[in-house]
């Protein structure tokens, strides 16, 4: 009988060992044959089978990924989804563009966190997405991805700090899949690297560099920029001679199509960012000053200066001499750069004049800000205008271009109109509107009639903590410094 026993002790535990082994080589498994049942005791069945869901609930071969629109900051909660780079059944790698999406602020466009294929969109275009939900699900194969069916489910595709796998558009990171894997592997976020290439791309060379900095080691330095001289006045190509007569203007050439009833449409992206900013203007009481500017001097200061700049590849146009003037006037008076509190019982004198520039774009009014322009010269304001009108008419502006400003200029002359009545742009304290240059007729010191350039200009200021004196002060300063442009090189810094 002692051998009986012995015999069945045995035969229970190999049994145990058999079946937990048979288990961890097949997850498939959903039952175990009745002959097997004769065999070993119950017990054992229970210890094998919870074991065998335990292992099946890791993510097998295959896994279906919901990949979830992250936290994309500044508050927002949802955005539209503007165009879509991958449709069901297309197979994409980490970092591969997915979509563009449209937050009333900026676009933003979303990278692949793994490598799969894709298997469902859950938006179609222009319907709104939101933070925290399913963007599109990913079959990988990749288990280094994720670790459980929990992390799948509920934890978000990126996090609030993993910029490296979504951009902001204008302020995007533009760089290689390998430049990124090597980031990747050095735990450097491309948001912190500054881009040496094309259009601020950021190269191999700047990820060394960057290393260097953190590390201390020595790189060779890497060649500077060439700066080209100006070009002699006897080498300058004429400019033609443009036609000043009346400009007829020209209809939008958008077909009108009759749709025989009314359309509704929801009040997204840049539309509806204005909404809310006129919304908050309403309760700022508006003071309004008036002016005219002769621009004689500018004009010809600014024909002799178009050749060199064009030689540096920017367009030179009038708005960065108005943004410097603006500056310099700033220094003086500090209180048209600040802003107040909704309480109105503090005020903030801003250390950086960062002026914004309105902007009609398809989708409506922008105002990106040129940033730090009181250590900016005029050619490096024009240069950086340049990128942000690129972006701006391609509606690929950054929030980091959009936000931030401290006081506003609208250059509503490049349409038309002379006067106009700007609102200001919250929690600014100050906006000016400039009208479009006319030749006009006026009197020298002697009484003789002279040609001249007159841009009028409309500021509207905060009156609750702005006077009217001040206002004039400020226009006045600015005025002198465009009608006798040699004067502002007396405060340049």
């Amino acid at each position: 009988m002692a051998a009986v026993r012995a015999l069945r002790s045995c035969s229970r535990t190999a049994g145990r060992l058999i079946c937990v082994h048979h288990i961890r080589s097949c997850g498939s498994v959903r039952f175990i044959k009745s002959k097997y049942m004769s065999i070993f005791d119950k017990s054992a069945f229970k210890f094998s089978h919870q074991h065998r869901l335990f292992r099946t609930s890791a993510i097998s071969n295959g896994q279906i990924v919901q990949f979830k629109l992250s936290d994309i900051g500044e508050g927002i909660t949802e955005v539209t989804v503007k165009e879509w780079y991958v449709k069901e059944g297309d197979s994409v790698s980490q970092f591969d563009s997915i979509c563009e999406v449209q937050s009333d602020k900026a676009s933003v466009t979303i990278t692949s966190r793994y490598d799969g294929i894709i298997r469902k969109l859950h938006y179609n275009l222009d319907e709104i997405a939101y933070v925290g939900k399913p963007l599109v699900d990913i079959e990988t194969d990749a288990l280094k991805d994720v670790a459980s069916e929990e992390d799948v489910v509920e934890t978000p595709a990126v996090s609030h700090e993993e910029h490296t796998h979504q951009e902001i558009k204008g302020h995007k990171t533009l760089a290689t899949p390998a430049v990124r894997r090597l980031a990747m592997e050095n735990n450097i976020k491309l948001s912190e690297v500054v881009g040496t290439g094309k259009d601020n791309r950021i190269l191999k060379e700047d990820i060394l560099n960057y290393l260097a900095k953190q590390t201390g080691a020595i790189l060779p330095p890497s060649p500077k920029p060439e700066i080209i001289p100006p070009l002699p006045k006897s080498e300058t190509a004429p400019a033609a001679p443009k036609d000043k007569g009346t400009k007829i203007p020209i209809p939008i050439s958008k077909p009108i199509v009759f749709a025989g009833k009314d359309k509704t449409e929801a009040v997204t992206g840049f539309h509806k960012a204005m909404v809310k900013t006129m919304t908050a203007a309403l309760k700022i009481p508006h003071f309004g000053y008036c002016d005219e500017i002769d621009l004689t001097q500018l004009v010809q200061l600014r024909e002799e200066l178009k050749p060199l700049a064009q030689v540096r590849g920017v367009k030179l146009s009038f708005m960065p001499f108005f943004i410097k003037a603006a500056s310099l006037g700033l220094l003086h008076y500090p209180i048209l750069n600040a802003s107040v509190d909704e309480n109105c019982q503090n005020i903030t004198y801003k250390a950086s004049h960062n002026i914004g520039v309105a902007m009609d774009t398809e989708q409506g009014l922008i105002v990106p800000n040129v940033k730090n322009v009181q250590v900016c010269s005029v050619f490096e304001i024009a240069s950086e205008l340049n990128r942000l009108l690129t972006l701006g008419s391609a509606g690929q502006l950054g929030t980091n271009d959009l936000t931030g400003g401290t006081f506003t200029l609208s250059n509503i002359g490049t349409i038309g109109g002379t006067y106009a009545k700007p609102v200001i742009l919250p929690p600014e304290v100050a906006i000016g509107a400039l009208g479009k240059i006319q030749v006009l007729p006026r009197f020298n010191g002697n009484g003789e009639v002279f040609k001249a350039q007159i841009m009028n200009v409309s500021w509207s200021a905060d009156h609750r903590i702005i006077d009217g004196a001040t206002m004039a002060r400020f226009s006045n300063l600015w005025k002198s410094y465009l009608e006798n442009p040699a004067s502002m090189l007396i405060d340049l810094k």
